[in-house]
């Protein structure tokens, strides 16, 4: 029935990808982080002047190494996620709420600063708009609001249409500037980074620290990958190395040029427009302004929808009221979700009046914890990833990692210190957001066991859900079947053969209600926590196993994955016992047993599958 010899050649596991290539990625990641250049040198040169540019430069060094970090954590999590879901696999799922919280203030945020600063770019061509700009502001965040209500979602091709018009807009200040000053002016304009006081290691730290501003939106790389094109790893690889290509020319330049030789008295939330209205003259100015605006606005929008996807994560992992991820009969959307998403940011706007160096400064709490969160734990994967280490050059890639994560400490602590207020703002939402999270965890625990699974990956070595550590050896496997009742004999079957030693749970989706990756853009597609059937056999698992079993570990492959992959699970587990019902046996692969048992658990059929020897330990993954 099952014996054989040998084993036969594995099949490739066919995955799915999203529609996205590397260019309309770049496009949907530059819609976001490419807005930084509109108010981050504004925010800077008040305190730093002229030097602005040397701190931003500093900073675009470690945005390098974080870009090629986080292009590893979208092809090695599909799904999606970004920090939510990397931190929640590497350390912790608490740490997965932790993170979450960071990218929502983030979020909050990027929602008023953008918003905000569009709006001021709009009133260099309407200059009626100057002394209502807070009003409109809010009015504008309502409307989006409003969209997402409707359903209206943000297009990966409207996207590329407005970032490369933005783009050839910044551009274009750059090549006017360039022109203008020709090679020697080029090269003299640097000497400003030399003017001012003596530059103290206070002053270097702090200034690195702040110019961080000029980066956000990387995390849009991580969200994006559900819909990205196969293959994910060279998608994401393109799109960030075109990304950085990108801001490498236009930030540091168009800080230093903004920041240096504008006249006094420029407003510095116009900058990049007034620079082009300088050098090129007012056309360039206005192509600037209206671009600026389009695509500040769009930013505002795309924090929106993140947020709010956040948000449905966090309620579907058990961290937050599950009524946050319900959704209205009218247009399918999640009202609740959607509301909070809008709600603080239009606080935020009102409290701070309009100011945008207020807003951000408070930037900097949950912009820099999601960056060390999602570093730290992609440095954990890394540390356990055998194959990865065993790469060329694996050790040298580790070391650089973790330098970039500490580097990445550095700021934020710095940031702690000499944002105070940020501080303040954002540990307090943090903190508020914790609680929240941990009482609504151990309400639904006592109600129901809240189970976090691993979530097979194909080409991604089998990881276990905390701490990134690679499964050890199971002693019995239980194959779960969807029959709740069949299900249950299983269970009852599989703890009694345990006893005392790991039992390991698991539980294949169902390839019919497996929804494809990639219909909405920043969606998190982890497919467990679209698979309540999953949830419920795992806690029932868990009811029924925890008084009995100590070393539990459950793992979910997705419906749409080939029946392979359990074998790729099986063979990495070796369990000298196997528990599954008759029609399931055809999932594992070719293997010697040593004897099979049929037992009948109240009056249904359970197999028990003893190996004869374990697989080889090259065989697996």
């Amino acid at each position: 029935m099952i014996a054989s010899g040998a084993a036969r050649p594995r099949r490739r596991i066919k995955v799915r990808g999203g529609t996205l290539g590397w260019f309309l990625c770049w496009a949907v990641v530059f819609a976001d982080i490419g807005t930084s250049i509109y108010y981050t040198p504004g925010i800077l040169f008040p305190r730093f002047g002229d030097r602005s540019a040397l701190f931003v430069s500093m900073t675009l060094v470690v945005f390098v190494l974080l870009s090629m970090k986080y292009a590893e954590v979208a092809w090695r999590y599909p799904e999606g996620g970004g920090v939510v879901n990397v931190a929640a696999s590497a350390l912790h799922p608490f740490a997965g709420l932790l993170g979450g919280l960071f990218i929502l203030i983030d979020y909050y945020l990027t929602s008023a600063l953008s918003a905000l600063s569009g709006l001021i770019y709009l009133s260099v061509v309407v200059p009626r708009l100057a002394p209502l700009v807070v009003g409109a502001t809010t009015a504008a965040l309502v409307a989006l609001g409003i969209l997402n209500l409707l359903g209206v979602r943000d297009s990966a091709r409207v996207s590329a249409t407005v970032a490369v018009l933005a783009a050839v807009g910044q551009l274009g200040v750059v090549l006017a500037t360039a022109i203008r000053l020709g090679p020697a002016g080029i090269l003299g304009s640097f000497a400003a980074l030399a003017h001012g006081p003596h530059l103290t290691p206070v002053t270097l730290v702090t200034g690195y620290a702040a110019a961080f501003l000029a980066f956000s939106g990387l995390e849009t790389i991580a969200q994006l990958a559900p819909a990205m094109r196969e293959v994910r790893r060279r998608v994401a690889a393109r799109a960030m190395a075109a990304v950085v290509a990108t801001m490498a020319v236009t930030s540091p330049l168009l800080t230093l040029w903004s920041t240096t030789r504008l006249p006094a008295g420029t407003d510095p939330n116009q900058f990049i427009s007034r620079l082009g209205a300088h050098e090129a003259g007012p056309p360039l100015g206005a192509y600037v302004a209206i671009t600026a605006a389009f695509l500040l606005v769009f930013a505002s929008n795309t924090a929106i929808i993140g947020a709010y996807h956040v948000f449905v994560a966090l309620c579907r992992m058990g961290f937050l009221p599950r009524a946050l991820e319900r959704r209205n009969r009218w247009r399918g959307t999640p009202h609740w979700a959607i509301l909070l998403a809008v709600g603080l940011p239009v606080l935020l706007v009102a409290l701070s009046q309009g100011d945008v160096t207020l807003l951000g400064d408070l930037y900097a709490f949950g912009l820099l914890g999601a960056f060390i969160l999602t570093s730290l734990s992609l440095d954990v994967v890394r540390w356990h990833d055998r194959e990865w280490r065993r790469r060329r050059g694996a050790g040298l890639s580790f070391s650089v990692g973790v330098a970039t994560t500490l580097l990445v400490a550095v700021a934020w602590i710095t940031n702690l210190a000499a944002k105070p207020l940020a501080t303040r703002f954002g540990g307090g939402l943090t903190l508020l957001g914790l609680a929240i999270g941990l009482l609504t965890y151990n309400y639904l625990r006592g109600r129901q066991p809240v189970v976090f699974p691993l979530l097979h990956r194909p080409h991604v070595p089998v990881l276990a859900v905390s701490g990134a550590r690679r499964l050890p050896p199971a002693r019995v496997l239980a194959l779960l079947p969807h029959d709740p009742e069949l299900a249950e004999a299983v269970v009852a079957t599989a703890v009694t053969a345990a006893g005392d030693g790991p039992l390991a749970f698991l539980y294949r989706g169902d390839p019919a209600r497996t929804r494809r990756p990639g219909r909405h853009l920043l969606e998190v597609q982890d497919p467990y926590l679209a698979d309540p059937a999953a949830q419920v056999a795992f806690a029932r698992a868990e009811r029924a196993s925890r008084r009995r079993v100590r070393d539990r570990r459950y793992i979910y492959v997705p419906g749409d994955l080939r029946r392979e992959a359990i074998g790729d699970v099986w063979r990495q587990l070796h369990p000298r016992e196997t528990i599954l019902v008759e029609d399931d046996h055809k999932l594992l692969p070719p293997v010697a047993l040593d004897r099979v048992r049929r037992v009948s658990v109240d009056g249904l059929s359970v197999l028990r599958l003893l190996s004869a020897e374990p697989p080889a330990s090259g065989v697996g993954r």
